[in-house]
């Protein structure tokens, strides 16, 4: 898994590549959680390069979603789900938890 960071104008991009499983899930929730403590709360996850998610994956998503939400009323916005990446977050009922965006582009404008 590779995970890059951007500082947009509105938003803070994380773009994530590869699989997310439990061995490398922790390294998705440090580099969120790195994000929110600096004090970038608008956080958009890119997720178009995913192949795979895991429990432990959506897990490291959700506890991140609640943080940047506590944290100044932030938050943090999904992009460019594949449909199996899609498929997981369905059937976890993730999906009403997160706002899901086509693109990064719309994803970082929504806020």
């Amino acid at each position: 898994m590779d995970i890059t960071v951007s500082t947009m104008k509105r938003a803070t991009l994380i773009e994530v590549s590869g699989r997310v499983d439990s061995t490398n899930a922790t390294q998705l929730g440090e580099a969120l959680s790195t994000q929110i403590e600096a004090g970038h709360h608008l956080l958009v996850a890119d997720l178009s390069r995913v192949e795979y998610i895991s429990s432990a994956g959506l897990r490291e998503l959700v506890t991140a979603v609640k943080k940047a939400r506590k944290t100044a009323g932030g938050d943090l916005r999904l992009a460019s789900l594949n449909d199996r990446v899609r498929d997981v977050l369905t059937l976890a009922g993730l999906d009403t938890v997160f706002q899901i965006y086509p693109t990064p582009v719309e994803a970082v404008g929504s806020y």
